[in-house]
């Protein structure tokens, strides 16, 4: 099981246009501030995220993977991973709804021709669109179906991340005739398209999640993406790494929440002549079952941290491979983000749970609001659950099988 490797060639930062990562992981520490601030208050009252968006909007955040050159940051994915860590530990939710408008807004890069990518990014970047939706395998399917004028889109979608407060949408639907899945995007402004904020999780939930019907859209031929067939004879191992560039979006996304409880709790232990520290010495920097229980979590987190890292050189490389790419080193690279995936997920669930623990009672005041960790945390894997991919790193080590084309919910 070769993981360990990866291809070479991506493309270094210093050759693209646009500001550096200093600058975007400056931005990414400023707006977490300030998303911190009112952090408790806001995922208390559970509205939707127009004014998150706002924030994100202002700070030129939106628009970080669109080349410069059409308008956007001309950032690189390693440095999208570190925005969305960086935001999510201060919000886990705004976290998601910022992964996933990347992975959306990016997703045309893999699915259609170079000049309809960029035409789509332009208008993007020029309208600061949020994009939302989901192009996971969902049962029973939207219907894409073939008319004289282009397409019509017919069905519904239980749950989406983003769409209360998307510009677009980025869809998957089958074709009736053919059964091939295609990836579609869609104004959520048209009268056919209605959502509905009906998720009600007990986490996540400023992630503007819903649930889309479509009754009859008209889509034109333009906003048919492409193909997201599992036929190796249609998708290319380039395309194919969308998977692992979503799931790694993921496993960032729980490593950001696992570091966010530690430095909360941690500010919160250090309080000790904080009016709301407890008498007895739970929590406080002298316990030593707290001093055990924070060591345990460091070395949990910053080893899921350091695989994290592993899998993003693996991902940046792949990608940086283009079409030299093989469906070999495609495997090796999903196998990786699959091995993160299920370290963070265990780094978060533990961190965000064990954290109670160590405040001790009065982590159960709502004021405090230790508790939107754990529910965030949890939330997000109940709808990624980590044991498909322990399965398919397991069937790579035995077996040698490469991992299915699993898109992220």
């Amino acid at each position: 099981m070769g993981v360990a490797t990866a291809p070479s060639g991506p493309v270094s930062e210093s050759d693209q246009p646009g500001h550096g990562r200093a600058h975007w992981l400056r931005v990414a520490r400023d707006t977490a501030d300030d998303l911190a601030t009112d952090a408790v208050a806001r995922e208390q009252a559970g509205k939707a995220p127009f004014d998150e968006v706002s924030r994100l909007r202002e700070s030129g955040l939106l628009t970080l993977l669109i080349p410069a050159e059409l308008g956007g940051g001309g950032a690189d994915w390693p440095t999208a991973y570190a925005v969305v860590r960086e935001i999510a530990a201060a919000d886990g939710a705004i976290g998601q709804l910022l992964g996933c408008h990347y992975f959306l807004s990016w997703s045309a890069r893999f699915f259609t021709e170079p000049s309809l990518a960029a035409q789509v990014e332009r208008q993007s970047a020029a309208e600061q669109w949020c994009w939302g939706g989901g192009l996971a395998r969902q049962e029973p399917p939207l219907a894409l179906a073939r008319t004289a004028a282009g397409y019509v889109l017919d069905g519904r979608q239980s749950y989406a991340t983003g769409v209360l407060v998307a510009d677009r949408l980025a869809v998957r639907a089958v074709r009736p005739d053919n059964g091939e899945p295609l990836a579609v995007v869609v104004d959520p402004a048209h009268h056919g398209v209605r959502i509905h904020g009906d998720a009600d999780t007990f986490g996540q939930r400023l992630a503007a999640g819903g649930s889309v019907e479509f009754d009859g859209v008209p889509v034109a031929a333009d906003d048919v993406l492409g193909s997201l067939s599992v036929d190796e004879d249609v998708l290319s191992p380039l395309a194919a790494m969308t998977s692992p560039v979503g799931r790694l979006l993921s496993a960032q996304l729980r490593l950001g929440m696992a570091e966010g409880v530690l430095a909360e709790a941690r500010e919160y232990s250090r309080a000790v002549h904080s009016p709301w520290h407890p008498a007895w010495p739970v929590g406080s920097p002298q316990d030593p079952q707290v001093l055990t229980a924070y060591g345990e979590l460091t070395v949990l987190t910053r080893s899921a941290s350091a695989l994290a890292d592993q899998a993003l050189e693996a991902v940046h490389g792949g990608l940086g491979c283009g079409e030299d790419l093989s469906y070999d080193e495609y495997a090796e690279i999903s196998v990786l983000v699959a091995m993160a995936e299920a370290a963070a997920s265990r780094a978060a669930q533990e961190s965000t749970a064990r954290a109670l623990d160590i405040v001790g009672a009065r982590s159960a005041s709502s004021r405090l609001g230790f508790d939107r960790f754990w529910r965030n945390a949890r939330t997000h894997t109940l709808y990624e659950p980590v044991a498909h991919r322990l399965r398919d790193v397991g069937d790579y080590f035995l077996n040698g099988a490469h991992p299915p084309f699993v898109l992220p919910v």
